[in-house]
């Protein structure tokens, strides 16, 4: 295979720091789930927690302690599925702050903190509506009177208070984050005094100052991935760092021949309605099939001609949102979809 993927780290930094200057005074948590959306853990995190990225969001368990494996002792690891008590094990020992948005599981998590004779960091997950997990408003205030009693027997310590939100118009987030106040004050009322109050991802850490509190969990933005229907990259200031590239494997009149396919991660849906970048500019991605794809072809293309499926823009090629507003979907996950198997390659100037 020819296909790679080429991370500009430098990117990743430089977005970092726009960020960080966009939500400041509250802290960036640089979410690295899905092997950091695609682009590699372990050179991610170091090149950030390099940039002074402290707070790293994992997801789930496994993936947090690969992140403490990366970085070490001082970063701060937020992970927010736990699966089973082998994970609460696990996250325990690699001392990784825990979102609980189930009553059943404060309580396993209690447990397992017993048994390791430890204190557990948590973060309390409030349901604000998007019922994607958390705990639903009319059992709230028990559950924060629950923990605050374990808080009590140092079993675990309260260090956040935290939520998602839809983002799906102005109006419902405002109803979120007024259910979310709401939830903070029944955490205070149970006489709890969480640190780190977190609502926000990418978009509404930009758009909504007043949803960023103290800690804004940012993913998409940091690799320079723009919310679907969103203002471009470079209108907010943030650079793509992923390029995927191919060589060019054989020429004919119509069409050039790419060494990249379905099985890569390129979506078939995509075949006739995308556009890739080439040495002649953008050319239309003419079909996909299972580990090649055909494009338009232009005059004087030779194999071992790079087209560029997606990218920051240089060869006029479409970026990662750009195609998954074509097929419906969002577009870190056409990042994600990138195989294993293809090379990643990655710069630093």
């Amino acid at each position: 295979m020819t296909a790679r993927l080429h991370v500009d780290l430098d990117a990743l930094v430089a977005n970092i720091a726009h960020v960080r200057a966009t939500v400041s005074p509250a802290e960036l948590m640089l979410v690295v789930k899905d092997d950091a959306y695609g682009h590699g853990l372990e050179p991610v995190v170091l090149a950030a927690a390099a940039a002074g990225v402290s707070w790293f969001g994992a997801f789930d368990v496994r993936t947090g302690c690969a992140v403490r494996d990366a970085v070490g002792d001082d970063a701060r690891i937020f992970a927010w599925i736990a699966a089973s008590r082998g994970d609460l094990d696990a996250a325990i020992a690699a001392r990784i702050d825990l979102g609980i948005g189930d009553a059943e599981l404060l309580e396993e998590l209690a447990e397992a903190a017993r048994a390791a004779r430890a204190s557990v960091r948590v973060h309390l997950k409030i349901d604000t509506g998007l019922h994607r997990n958390g705990v639903r408003p009319e059992q709230w205030p028990a559950f924060v009177s629950r923990a605050a009693v374990l808080e009590a027997e140092g079993l675990i310590e309260v260090a956040g208070v935290w939520s998602h939100i839809a983002e799906a118009s102005d109006s419902e987030d405002d109803d979120a984050r007024a259910v979310y106040e709401w939830a903070l004050d029944q955490a205070t009322a149970a006489g709890l005094r969480p640190a780190m109050r977190h609502l926000a991802a990418s978009a509404a850490s930009f758009a909504r100052p007043e949803f960023r509190y103290d800690m804004v969990r940012v993913g998409a933005f940091c690799y320079g991935i723009r919310s679907a229907g969103g203002p471009s990259a470079d209108h907010l200031g943030l650079r793509p760092i992923g390029r995927l590239d191919a060589d060019v494997v054989e020429v004919g009149e119509e069409f050039v021949r790419i060494d990249l396919g379905a099985l890569d991660g390129l979506p078939s849906s995509l075949q006739r309605r995308a556009t890739v970048g080439t040495p002649a500019g953008t050319r239309a991605l003419v079909a996909v099939g299972a580990t090649d794809s055909l494009v338009a072809a232009w005059p004087d293309a030779v194999v071992g001609d790079v087209v560029t499926v997606y990218g920051p823009g240089a060869a006029g090629e479409s970026t990662a949102t750009d195609l998954a507003e074509i097929i419906g979907t969002i577009g870190e996950e056409i990042a994600l979809r990138v195989s294993p198997l293809v090379e990643r390659r990655y710069t630093r100037r």
